[in-house]
């Protein structure tokens, strides 16, 4: 399986770039964790982005997991529902850098980019 048939079957897709900052952020807490993806009711625009590191034993059944070259990230289904086909990424600019979510189930998003609704 090519690594662009790969990326098409992942329900979360993420960037060199984010892969790379997630990674060193990883380091830096000096564990071998996972990155959760999720969505929680909230925000300006109805539904907001989770993201955090997890224990690998936190990984319940029901959820999706995508390896990345060894980095795992993790989603629960519901939360898939909303998110798949996301695009996760990194920009390194001094004004409006950091990660940011190109998500093509939102119909609606705010200014910050931290929120949508579907």
């Amino acid at each position: 399986m090519t690594q662009a048939t790969q990326a098409q079957q992942r329900g979360i897709q993420m960037t060199e770039t984010a892969l790379k900052q997630v990674m060193a952020l990883r380091e830096q807490q000096g564990k071998d964790l996972f990155l959760r993806v999720g969505v929680r009711q909230g925000g300006c625009s109805g539904m907001s982005y989770t993201m955090d590191f997890e224990d690998a034993g936190n990984v319940r059944e029901d959820d999706e997991v995508y390896d990345y070259e060894g980095f795992q990230v993790v989603c629960d289904r519901k939360s898939l529902l909303y998110l798949y086909g996301l695009v996760l990424d990194y920009n390194t600019a001094l004004i409006g850098g950091g990660f940011t979510f190109t998500n093509p189930n939102a119909t609606q998003t705010c200014g910050c980019g931290s929120s949508f609704s579907a």
